[in-house]
């Protein structure tokens, strides 16, 4: 799909603070122009897949879309640096549409609190014990217990991300569908996970919170000593990423499994 109208609209240029992206961003502005992150019709962000997250997640609340270039290490959802043609690569560039995840967690000590992921959910130990887990899907119990490090719930996008470094699968981006997969696991250790519907809504119940406590992070928000953490897709919210033509999201979701 081609983002069509992008050039000469209101840009607005963000970068991860580093010298190097500090000093392109300078550059970029005097050539074309800076508006204020609220009234930006797209953004352009200078930097790595961290600081294109947190964009990302920036960009959610007015559905502005978001084009990133590479000063960081990896740059997986990021396009190749250059100052040229800027305008003409926005107008040519290819859009891919994702939806976050929502986490609504119980904790004793915060109550319920909610928070929005875009590339995954994660439940993590937060002392040297194992954590104990009950799955639910849909309301019903898929696993009585999971004694692990701990356990993701992935979108598409974030398949590539921890969740692959877990030895999860990697999801095609345009996949209706979301990577369950454990952290560690010590039993049942022969348990590598499941690939569950977009639709699915899961529930992990902790056991033990009090020997065994368990905090649960939606990209970069955690919250502590939580109870339950009840996740699902939220289509109400999304994000537009911009590719140059020929490297999108789709491409490289396609090119990272047949890397070895």
């Amino acid at each position: 799909m081609t983002a069509t109208g992008q050039a000469n609209r209101q840009i607005c240029f963000v970068t991860n603070d580093t010298p190097d992206a500090d000093a392109a961003a300078s550059r970029l502005r005097a050539r074309y122009g800076d508006y204020p992150f609220d009234e930006a019709q797209i953004i352009v962000a200078l930097g790595g897949d961290g600081l294109m997250l947190q964009t990302l997640h920036r960009a959610m609340k007015s559905d502005v879309p978001v084009y990133g270039m590479n000063f960081g290490s990896v740059g997986f959802m990021m396009n190749a640096f250059s100052e040229d043609r800027l305008c003409e690569r926005l107008e040519a560039a290819q859009s891919t549409r994702i939806y976050p995840l929502s986490m609504t967690v119980v904790s004793q000590a915060e109550g319920t609190r909610t928070a929005l992921a875009l590339n995954e959910v994660s439940l993590f130990r937060s002392t040297y014990q194992a954590a104990k887990l009950q799955i639910i899907v849909d309301g019903e119990v898929r696993l009585e217990e999971l004694v692990c490090d701990g356990v993701l719930l992935s979108t598409p996008a974030g398949s590539t991300a921890y969740n692959l470094s877990a030895h999860g699968p990697i999801l095609p981006i345009e996949a209706q569908l979301l990577a369950l997969t454990p952290i560690s696991p010590f039993r049942p250790r022969r348990w590598r996970g499941a690939i569950l519907s977009n639709r699915a809504a899961v529930r992990f119940i902790t056991r033990e919170p009090g020997k065994r406590p368990v905090s649960a992070v939606a990209d970069n928000v955690e919250f502590h000593n939580v109870q339950e953490v009840t996740v699902k897709e939220d289509r109400t919210h999304g994000v537009t990423l911009l590719f140059d033509p020929g490297t999108s999201l789709e491409e490289r979701v396609l090119t990272e499994q047949f890397r070895f």
